[in-house]
């Protein structure tokens, strides 16, 4: 049987799949932040991965998403943030830096701020650390993942704060979807048990989440720089995994908007891996 090249975007917001990796050896897993891992996939240099969302829609040709499973929210994400020296209806053509480590959350951006509040940024990308979000010549920058979560937690003075995913529900009345597991089209052909039993192990791992929760949470805590209730909030209460119906209506729109804005080709067909 072919061993699979996994890919793993290993943040906080997918924590239980973290866990259950632990133990799996009949599979290489590839971990990475979200614009290494996005890049390996639309490479061919991974078999599976989860990947920001806006990337399907890039790559749709040589993709099938994994049904059922996802990264999303229903409004307050936490771990996407803007954060800005100035209120976000200030924001005009002002200088914007954004992270390096993803595509969604950039696309997502854009689309908040030209649609609902109709400002035109300067954008970069670069790093942007936790501790100090906001450079001198910025007014204001995005963050992402476990470091987004942290600066929740860790508000400064003088600064304002926005959860995006709060800002796309207040804009569409929709819930989003930030990140997708897809397969190499290939592979899925080539290889249709072996990309069962991945998918199967995402699913379980992810299933049970509510069920295997203080030995998730405590196994990171030592590491990671929150405390159990932060997490237990973030995964419980605020992040979900589940590519449901109403889900996949907020996908499209976000496609919409995105191709309107020049920020992909067109709008993709969501073409999903059969279930065998």
């Amino acid at each position: 049987m072919t061993r699979a090249r996994v890919g793993h975007i290993d943040f906080l917001n997918v924590l239980p799949l973290s866990y259950a990796y632990k133990q799996v050896t009949d599979f290489e897993i590839v971990r990475g932040v979200p614009a290494e891992l996005n890049n390996k996939i639309a490479h061919g240099e991974l078999d599976i991965s989860n990947v920001s969302s806006i990337v399907y829609a890039r790559h749709c040709d040589n993709l099938l998403i994994l049904p059922e499973v996802c990264v999303c929210s229903d409004g307050a994400v936490q771990s996407i943030l803007l954060v800005s020296k100035k209120p976000i209806e200030n924001l005009t053509s002002d200088k914007i830096l954004l992270t390096a480590k993803s595509e969604t959350s950039h696309c997502l951006l854009k689309i908040i701020l030209q649609q609902k509040y109709h400002a035109t940024p300067e954008y970069s990308i670069g790093n942007v650390l936790p501790t100090a979000p906001v450079p001198e010549n910025f007014s204001a920058a995005l963050l992402i993942g476990d470091d987004a979560l942290w600066t929740f937690h860790h508000r400064q003075k003088n600064l304002f704060y926005y959860d995006l995913g709060v800002e796309w529900k207040k804009f569409t009345g929709l819930k989003m979807v930030y990140a997708l597991w897809v397969a190499n089209k290939n592979f899925a052909k080539k290889n249709p048990k072996t990309l069962q039993e991945v998918l199967n192990k995402i699913k379980t791992a992810l299933s049970q989440a509510d069920s295997h929760k203080s030995e998730i949470i405590e196994s990171v805590l030592a590491e990671k720089n929150f405390t159990y209730a932060e997490l237990d909030n973030y995964l419980c209460k605020t992040i979900r995994w589940k590519l449901s119906a109403d889900y996949l209506e907020g996908l499209k729109i976000f496609y919409k908007y995105a191709h309107e804005l020049n920020l992909i080709d067109a709008v993709p067909e969501l073409n999903f891996l059969n279930i065998f």
